[in-house]
């Protein structure tokens, strides 16, 4: 039992170890390897579960990558599990960051290291396009394609257009999700119930 806890323990600190080392960037860039840690290799969470932690980290304060770990933590082994997750995630990122303050100042005018930066900014873009598109793709599955095409054009003019607060705009649709899918099962189970009626009545001479 011992050695379990300490298994999960280890799982769980090199898992945000690793988004915290190799996320270049900050909270963006760190979403798709949390999410290939806890969802994919793992299985701690599902796609489902992901995304709506994931919208509820966007709608708070403070870095999402920080929340995104301290609940992951927190999920695993509780509180404990919380401290270590957050310790193992920005730990080592900020000993690099102090210990390497002055290398970097004294490189950052450098061609070579301008290049490197660059050429990570497409890999970026790419991570979280292709995560995006997952998402949306299960979207449009779950609520049919005009009403998810529907809901991407809203959610784009509210925040391109109108400029709304995207914490806004992110607790408007999770209070959508809330009605729309109550008020699915409601109906669903409205069907159901009135289905052996409507077989009696068709049976009837």
């Amino acid at each position: 039992m011992e050695q379990k806890q300490e298994r999960d323990y280890a799982r769980l600190s090199w898992a945000m170890f690793k988004t915290g080392v190799l996320g270049y960037g900050g909270g963006p860039s760190v979403i798709p390897l949390i999410r290939y840690e806890v969802v994919t290799r793992y299985r701690w969470l599902g796609d489902d579960e992901f995304a709506e932690i994931l919208a509820l980290a966007n709608a708070l304060p403070g870095p999402i990558a920080t929340k995104m770990a301290a609940y992951l933590g927190y999920r695993r082994k509780g509180t404990l599990g919380a401290v270590v997750a957050v310790l193992a995630h920005i730990l080592p990122s900020a000993v690099a960051m102090i210990a390497l303050l002055s290398v970097v100042e004294l490189m950052s005018g450098s061609a070579i290291v301008q290049g490197m930066i660059a050429a990570v900014i497409p890999v970026i873009a790419v991570m979280l396009g292709v995560m995006a598109y997952e998402f949306a793709n299960r979207a449009v599955k779950g609520l049919g394609k005009p009403l998810g095409f529907a809901f991407f054009l809203i959610a784009f003019v509210l925040l391109q257009v109108v400029d709304v607060q995207d914490a806004v705009v992110i607790a408007l649709f999770l209070a959508y999700g809330a009605v729309h899918f109550r008020g699915l099962a409601w109906w669903k189970k409205r069907r159901a119930a009135q289905s052996p009626d409507r077989g009696t009545e068709g049976d009837a001479p």
